[in-house]
């Protein structure tokens, strides 16, 4: 891999120009594509005619890499014991160990505040004897989305409390994929173990 310093230049083809240019390399305030965020005072290729950043060096991904993982939303609250163990059950059924609960957790809040799940009337799992104990262990979540995600279902169910959410997630896991195994977020979940892995 070859180092790039401040001034080298280089031609490339430039997306805003439509031609190639000749590139500087610089230090730029450069944002993410998505407006998601900047990435401050990184090395970039700024086309030398119309001034816009054309390359990212690979010397310049580890800066975006800890821009990325800043924006990344924790996620974290306590459950009942039995919670865990039924996620942990979920996972193993699914070929997965404790270390991609997380994934599953946060495919099925993904998936229900998109509608891709059918979201209706499963606040009823509060009610449920599974919903009931004392949160003795935790669950920590982290993604760039999740926030959002979590703001938009407790919305669609009618929930305030975090914590609700998760119960009603964890036992919505327990139906879809222990008790009536369902296929399509079974297949979708081991396709996203696969692709992980």
């Amino acid at each position: 891999m070859k180092i790039l310093k401040v001034g080298d230049t280089k031609k490339t083809a430039c997306g805003t120009c439509k031609s190639f240019q000749d590139v500087t390399f610089q230090l730029r305030d450069t944002p993410f594509n998505d407006g998601s965020g900047i990435v401050k005072n990184v090395l970039v290729g700024v086309c030398n005619a119309c001034d816009s950043v054309v390359l990212l060096p690979h010397q310049s991904t580890p800066a975006v890499k800890k821009q990325l993982e800043k924006q990344r939303k924790s996620l974290e609250t306590c459950v009942p014991a039995h919670m865990i163990d039924i996620l942990n059950l979920a996972s193993d059924k699914l070929g997965g160990g404790a270390e991609f609960v997380p994934n599953i957790i946060k495919y099925y809040i993904h998936a229900l505040s998109n509608n891709e799940i059918c979201s209706n009337n499963i606040s009823r799992y509060l009610k449920s004897d599974l919903a009931k104990g004392v949160a003795q262990k935790r669950i920590s979540l982290k993604g760039r989305h999740l926030e959002e995600e979590v703001i938009l279902l407790k919305e669609i169910i009618k929930v305030e409390n975090t914590t609700d959410l998760l119960k009603i997630v964890v036992l919505k896991i327990n139906d879809d994929v222990l008790v009536n195994e369902i296929q399509k977020p079974m297949v979708q979940l081991k396709n996203i173990m696969a692709a992980t892995a």
